[in-house]
């Protein structure tokens, strides 16, 4: 099966770790996220994988190259000159997922212990164009599912700003976006004609006119490596969930 890790971003939530290292590269009890992410998919059957790169894009082009792409086949989307967020790096990738197949998207900042073929099953019997990992937990930025799971908008508790897809029957149930997504290749017919925008501006102009459901994990351990208060929690979680990552 193939995947994508979303591995550029500028990783400023965990400067000054990333002043002079990519965010991918952060360790936590020794092992780069992008380690973690690489033996999680390879353990759960994502052995072809593309990985885009674009903040100190050679480091992470030369820790792939010396540790043999972890026996894995491993292409890189380059966007050195331009970061094309996250729904632009999945354009720029999208020849990889030539065959059809659904794919999964995943990002390198979170550590969980999700299993990911029985989202990707979920995925497969739910006749929906993307599937998108969510739990309920605090965020200020949250998704808007009607209670068929189906995805109607996106609001941001803070600010108060809500952009709604399409009108839901019933009361909107809100949940927290995990990073973590199955999409059919049918969703890049949808493709804005730009190269820079966000998988949550595609998903909400997509659920306009293509279902696109919810799964809920909300018994799977969850952390957002991304931020710096996290990391040292993320080590102690990481100890009893190491077994799915392979290490």
């Amino acid at each position: 099966m193939r995947a994508m890790i979303l591995a550029a971003g500028l990783g400023t939530r965990l400067k000054p770790l990333t002043d002079s290292t990519p965010k991918a590269l952060i360790k936590i009890k020794g092992r780069t996220l992008l380690e973690l992410q690489i033996s999680k998919l390879k353990a759960e059957g994502f052995d072809q994988i593309i990985i885009n790169v674009h903040h100190f894009a050679d480091q992470i082009e030369d820790y792939l190259k010396q540790n043999n792409f972890f026996n894995c086949s491993i292409e890189i989307s380059d966007e050195k000159e331009k970061l094309l967020e996250t729904g632009g790096g999945l354009k720029k990738a999208s020849h990889f997922f030539s065959d059809e197949d659904p794919f999964l998207v995943y990002n390198v900042d979170i550590l969980s212990n999700i299993n990911l073929n029985k989202l990707m099953d979920f995925h497969l019997v739910s006749s929906s164009i993307a599937t998108l990992a969510v739990q309920d937990r605090s965020s200020s930025r949250k998704f808007l599912f009607d209670k068929s799971n189906t995805l109607c908008g996106w609001v941001n508790e803070n600010s108060g700003e809500k952009i709604m897809a399409r009108d839901a029957e019933s009361e909107l149930l809100t949940y927290s976006f995990s990073g973590i997504q199955v999409v059919d290749p049918k969703m890049f017919k949808y493709f804005p004609d730009k190269n820079v925008f966000s998988l949550i501006e595609l998903y909400l102009a997509v659920a306009k006119k293509e279902n696109i459901i919810g799964y809920v994990h909300n018994e799977d351990e969850w952390i957002d490596l991304g931020k710096m208060e996290n990391l040292h929690e993320a080590e102690k979680v990481f100890d009893n969930i190491r077994s799915t990552y392979l290490i």
